[in-house]
């Protein structure tokens, strides 16, 4: 007995419209895929308003391109019946499923008149069974690795399936329609044997995998920390760590700055004695054990301005400031004096047009030649004298000579 879902879910609506002398073959869906021993029923139909369709054969293509007529190949004797309940059905039905049945299955009208009608594309029939397939990371299996197990090569498109996961031969999971198991991180517990069935199949002897896992895994969780609590100054020494979770623990250690393309240092730690502005930069480590190696991110390093450099920057400002103040001062105690001193000389040069100007007593006295003294300024230095005796030498008082000597 064929199950009613099965025909739903498997059918295939193949129409023939009859346009003059040309025909349409038409396939619903060009993929199915069946569970091994399992029966699947392809429906057919077709329709012909003015010429009668005579005969309608299955083709099978084999994967090696050979093809052959289902009701005519051994391979498919006794298994294969073609349900006609009445007229314009074709639908072909497959029992006892084999994995050899995959393949392109085409069907072919014959009409009245002679031409055949197909279809190029076809159904494609994938055949899958409870096989497991292993995907691992490595040959290897270590902690922390990931696992994937797959049952089968597709899932069926009759029904969803559940599929049911054991390992050690008991329950481990199940899963509603979808055939991949994952193991994301391993430990070493989750070794053992694992198998899977298909619900509705549990006859199938399904294959099963046996999965050792090792002790130890690489690096990862790989960081930075850096030993200054607050903000790097000029001279500060700086010391960089890493840090990972590891199994055996990692014993190699490279540190890189980004736009370098070597190592800068090696260690667990890498110090930085007397940090200053050419250190500045991106760092990022690397560890390594005996099964790989992992680098952490990078971390910002910069050093800030030493409180001595901002001191002298700020004596430096303030110095300057001094010395200009101190240069405005005098430049406007000067512009001060000088408009003081302008009114004075002014009634200077305003009275000179009206009186002689006065001179001292000496530069008078020294302007004076003897020959030109006068009875008036012997007069001042209270001596009697004639203007005429000042041509003889002798005559001249001592003191006069004396001026000119």
């Amino acid at each position: 007995m064929v199950c009613p879902a099965l025909l739903l879910q498997s059918f295939i609506w193949i129409s023939l419209v009859a346009k003059g002398v040309q025909y349409n073959v038409t396939h619903v869906v060009s993929r199915m895929c069946v569970v091994r021993q399992s029966t699947v029923l392809i429906p057919c139909k077709h329709t012909s308003q003015y010429e009668q369709v005579s005969a309608a054969e299955w083709l099978y293509e084999k994967p090696s391109g050979q093809k052959v007529r289902v009701s005519q190949d051994p391979a498919f004797v006794g298994r294969v019946e073609f349900v006609q309940p009445a007229a314009g059905n074709c639908s072909l039905l497959l029992r006892d499923v084999r994995q050899s049945d995959a393949g392109i299955f085409r069907f072919v009208l014959s009409t009245a008149s002679g031409p055949n009608w197909t279809n190029d594309q076809g159904i494609q029939l994938e055949v899958t069974d409870a096989e497991l397939q292993v995907k691992t990371e490595s040959d290897v299996v270590m902690e922390g690795d990931l696992i994937m197990f797959v049952c089968g090569s597709c899932i069926p498109s009759m029904t969803v399936p559940t599929y049911i996961w054991r390992k050690d031969g008991h329950l481990r999971s199940q899963h509603h329609g979808d055939n991949i198991l994952v193991l994301e991180s391993v430990q070493l517990e989750d070794g053992g044997q694992y198998s899977c069935t298909i619900s509705g199949h549990e006859r199938l002897n399904s294959t099963s995998a046996e999965i050792t896992v090792r002790p130890g895994y690489p690096p990862k969780s790989v960081s930075v920390s850096i030993s200054a609590s607050g903000e790097i100054v000029e001279g500060d020494s700086v010391t960089l760590s890493c840090s990972s979770d590891s199994n055996p623990p990692a014993l190699i250690f490279s540190w890189f700055k980004e736009n370098q393309t070597s190592a800068v240092g090696s260690g667990q730690s890498f110090i930085i004695s007397s940090f200053n502005s050419s250190h500045s930069g991106r760092y990022y480590c690397e560890a390594q054990n005996q099964h790989g190696s992992q680098r952490s991110a990078s971390v910002s390093v910069s050093v800030k301005e030493s409180s001595s450099s901002l001191i002298r920057v700020t004596v430096g400002i303030t110095a300057a400031v001094v010395l200009t103040s101190v240069i405005l001062l005098v430049f406007i105690g000067l512009l001060i004096r000088r408009k003081r001193a302008t009114p004075s000389e002014e009634q200077k040069h305003g009275g000179s047009g009206h009186n002689k100007t006065l001179e001292s007593p000496e530069d008078a006295y020294m302007s004076l030649e003897p020959k030109s003294r006068c009875s008036e300024y012997d007069t001042l230095d209270n001596m009697k004298r004639s203007c005429e005796n000042t041509d003889d030498p002798e005559a001249q008082d001592p003191t006069y000579q004396d001026i000119d000597n």
